[in-house]
């Protein structure tokens, strides 16, 4: 294991991360070589994937077994579920999210995607930019990750050659640059080799470049969200009714963004209703500042009707609440998404019925084209839709806020979660179209 210490670790910070790609092109490769080469693997570990990989009949091991975990993973040979990874130098700490490749897993990388600094989409130098590289490069741009890395993978097999390296890094950077990424950093490795994950390569000369690791370990990185717009979604109300607190009521939370200060005016949304902070209690104890992402207990000035799902924020700075939510979305169900599907919107602790009025538009991915009006979005489409909700909601724009300007949309049939989205995010502005929902008793 690494030697960091305590105090170095307190020193260092934190990169959410993820990889994508598409299958074979090497994720779980390069995830194992970064854990074996920055030396944050047990020894145990690697006997046992040692074992395994013995008894597959490989001579060396399989470093991708150090993150495909499921049963079914190491049978197929391919990454299903989102790997978690948790690995620390003494420049910075990690948390790593390592996603499937497969496009019928894309809704994984999403999940694995919407909280990271920073991707890492891989692709084989063999293959170039495919369909999958570009519908995970849409992706990050959606979800506005702001940092990705270009990880062209297996230069071993094609000679190590700059030339191919060069033309995929071309291509890939004016495709992201459409989309918006705002920034690409491009990388020839061979995850297998170790060329240029951890270690420099010698292989690769011509490249002068940072490793992988070097990257990760000095890439800026903003965790500044105490000075966003403040708000707190109600998760619980507190009422321990004891005899030493006979008039205590608090409403708990974790602060999504932002700060608040007692004594400070606050709006409850979406009624409305103005009060003041008169107390902030965390862990327990009174505090006169409380910021993101702290758990925390509001005390208000006034007894109003507050109830979870409910948003507090400062009186002078809430967002508008609406019914009528437009938003890009990724579809990541089976079951295709239709105009007039009823649904349930899930925002921040709030879940309400909602319907789909209108989808304007989805995107093709090989010209970032906009397919206008095309009735549904099936599994792994991205798109534009239209949303009207059975009660009025406090939403920012995505832009602004990633917490509180997601949503997901879930089947009220069985619970399953259909699409997550964007508020206000567009790669384009489709030309507006006439709501033609039929009145089902939905119809707000």
């Amino acid at each position: 294991m690494s030697t960091t210490t305590t105090e170095e670790l307190s020193a260092t910070t934190l990169l959410r991360f993820a990889t994508a790609g598409s299958v074979d092109d090497g994720k779980s490769t390069l995830v194992g070589r970064l854990l074996h080469d920055s030396k944050s693997v047990l020894t145990d570990q690697l006997e046992a994937v040692a074992r395994a990989s013995a008894s597959r009949g490989q001579e060396g091991p399989d470093l991708a077994l150090l993150t495909d975990g499921l049963r079914a993973e190491r049978e197929q040979g391919i990454t299903i579920d989102v790997a978690y990874r948790y690995f620390a130098t003494p420049r910075r700490r990690f948390i790593l999210a390592d996603t499937p490749g497969h496009v019928q897993y894309t809704r994984n990388m999403v999940t694995g995607a919407s909280t990271a600094e920073l991707t890492v989409i891989l692709v084989d130098a063999r293959n170039g930019v495919v369909e999958q590289t570009r519908r995970h490069a849409a992706i990050a741009a959606l979800l506005r990750v702001p940092h990705v890395v270009l990880a062209v993978n297996k230069m071993d097999l094609v000679g190590y050659e700059e030339k191919v390296f060069a033309a995929i890094a071309e291509k890939f950077t004016a495709y992201a640059t459409e989309l918006g990424v705002p920034e690409v950093t491009a990388i020839p490795i061979s995850a297998l080799a170790g060329d240029n994950v951890v270690e420099p390569s010698a292989n690769m000369d011509w490249y002068a470049g940072p490793t992988v690791l070097e990257h990760l370990e000095t890439v800026p990185v903003s965790h500044d969200l105490a000075h966003c717009h403040a708000r707190l979604p109600v998760q619980y109300v507190i009422r321990p009714q004891t005899a030493e607190h006979p008039d205590y009521r608090g409403y708990a939370g974790q602060i999504a963004a932002g700060t608040f200060r007692a004594g400070e005016s606050v709006t409850v949304l979406p009624s409305g209703r103005a009060t003041k902070i008169v107390g902030i209690d965390l862990l327990g104890r009174p505090v006169d500042v409380a910021w993101t992402p702290q758990s925390v207990t509001l005390l208000l000035e006034d007894d109003i009707d507050i109830s979870r799902g409910d948003l507090i924020v400062p009186s002078k700075d809430a967002p508008p609440t609406t019914q009528d939510i437009e938003a890009t979305v990724c579809h990541v169900a089976d079951e295709p998404l239709r105009v007039g599907h009823r649904v349930l919107l899930k925002h921040g602790t709030r879940t309400v019925k909602a319907i789909v009025k209108d989808i304007p538009s989805r995107l093709t991915l090989d010209d970032l084209s906009l397919h206008p009006h095309p009735g549904q979005l099936v599994a792994n489409d991205i798109g534009r839709v239209k949303i009207r909700t059975a009660e009025p909601l406090p939403v920012d724009s995505y832009s602004d806020s990633r917490r509180t300007g997601s949503f997901i949309l879930i089947d009220p049939n069985d619970g399953t979660t259909l699409t997550a989205g964007m508020v206000g995010e567009s790669f384009a502005s489709p030309e507006p179209v006439k709501d033609e929902t039929d009145d089902d008793g939905w119809d707000f």
